[in-house]
């Protein structure tokens, strides 16, 4: 399904159909598209969006999200994945324990080996895009 057009986040960049590649929801989803483009909130910014259609009709639960928090987010689970709850190391995000007793869940829920799958693919594209960003950027600033 095409990100639409007519709503006020404006599209720029879309994943269409992304109902059939989104992770091991892929078969059961309600997010059809993913998109990069104008923000709803202020049409200067460049904003993230997931479009939802549970229905016959776009979700007021879609989520538009700035382009930081996103990677906020990566950087959230990469570091939960890291992380040992005995041993504080330093963090941009001030990484905290908020549930103890449920600490382990989240890289049980990683190490699951369909969920590794789905997982891994992504984490290899991003740190391969960011490498190749990173090489490109410091050639052309001199780094």
């Amino acid at each position: 399904m095409q990100a639409p057009q007519t709503c006020n986040h404006k599209p720029i960049i879309a994943v269409n159909d992304y109902d059939q590649i989104d992770g091991m929801y892929h078969t059961g989803t309600d997010a059809m598209a993913l998109s990069i483009g104008r923000s709803t909130w202020d049409k200067s910014h460049i904003s993230l969006k997931i479009w939802r259609r549970p229905n016959e009709k776009w979700s007021p639960q879609s989520e538009e999200m700035p382009i930081h928090r996103c990677i906020d987010l990566a950087i959230l689970f990469l570091a939960s994945l890291k992380k040992d709850k005995n041993i504080p190391y330093p963090n941009p995000l001030q990484l905290t324990v908020a549930d103890e007793t449920h600490f382990d869940l989240i890289r049980k829920f990683y190490e699951k080996t369909n969920n590794r799958k789905h997982i891994d693919t992504r984490l290899l594209t991003l740190r391969d895009l960011l490498n190749e960003w990173y090489e490109r950027e410091g050639a052309e600033h001199g780094k």
